[in-house]
């Protein structure tokens, strides 16, 4: 056992070093970033307090927000939607579609750029927050991971419901959503830290710089910091704090999802 915890750690260090090192490096001003050493009297925020003016961290905030909130909405609502009658309802059809989305998962993200951005340029969306949103924010894995959800709700509720006179939207939105709400959060997590360190696909739409979230402006305006090292962690350590908070709010329901999902 205690082999065991001493290989946890081990793994958890060489994991976390490279998260560490750029922190203690963000703290840093002007001493050697390769160095290990640590002295409490040379730690400083200035790194902080420098990015934060140079790059309008406020403004590349918000925009970063903006994307998230609404990915994290659309991908939620509809993918509970669409994961509801492949769960709960027989047609014909339905293994098929499962089929169809599960095979949607091998086709790599960049193959639906072109069409995105030209579907982008015809609807009038480049360059605008709402294209960067809406290409991709229904994902197939939502789909796949909620129908699992729903798989595990008990089948004698929902026909309870049923015969009661429950529609299938309120059944989907008093019964079924309150019970899988550990998948949704393990949902919002994986959404939330793909949108908010999304880099590519927001450069390629947004022409406007002032409209950048956080990862693409940090990257975009990376060439400015390469004397000072000190900014690119400090900026990187500002982007990465919200994930660490929203995975801390729902840890708990992620790790019953994933939990569960292995059961299955």
């Amino acid at each position: 056992m205690t082999l065991k915890y001493v290989a946890l750690l081990a793994v958890a260090v060489i994991a976390a070093g490279p998260f560490l090192w750029m922190t203690i490096t963000a703290f840093k001003s002007g001493q050697n970033i390769y160095d290990p050493s640590i002295k409490i009297s040379q730690l400083t925020v200035a790194n902080f307090v420098g990015v934060w003016e140079f790059l309008n961290i406020p403004a590349y905030l918000g925009n970063t927000v903006v994307i998230t909130v609404g990915s994290i909405v659309i991908d939620v609502v509809l993918a509970s939607l669409c994961a509801y009658p492949l769960a709960c309802m027989r047609f014909p059809g339905r293994d098929v579609i499962m089929v169809l989305l599960i095979a949607a998962m091998i086709i790599p993200a960049a193959a639906g750029m072109v069409i995105n951005y030209l579907t982008l340029s015809k609807l009038h969306l480049l360059n605008t927050l709402v294209g960067v949103i809406l290409p991709g924010s229904l994902k197939v894995f939502s789909i796949v991971l909620l129908r699992q959800a729903y798989l595990g709700v008990p089948r004698d509720l929902i026909e309870a419901a049923r015969i009661d006179g429950a529609s299938e939207l309120l059944i989907w939105r008093k019964i079924m959503i309150p019970s899988i709400l550990p998948a949704i959060s393990t949902v919002v997590i994986f959404d939330f830290i793909g949108r908010w360190n999304e880099f590519l696909w927001p450069v390629i739409v947004l022409q406007d710089p002032a409209k950048y979230p956080l990862a693409a402006a940090l990257q975009y305006l990376n060439g400015s910091f390469n004397y000072k090292f000190g900014y690119i962690a400090a900026g990187t350590v500002i982007s990465i704090i919200p994930v660490l908070i929203i995975f801390i709010i729902f840890q708990k329901n992620y790790i019953n999802a994933v939990a569960g999902a292995v059961k299955a």
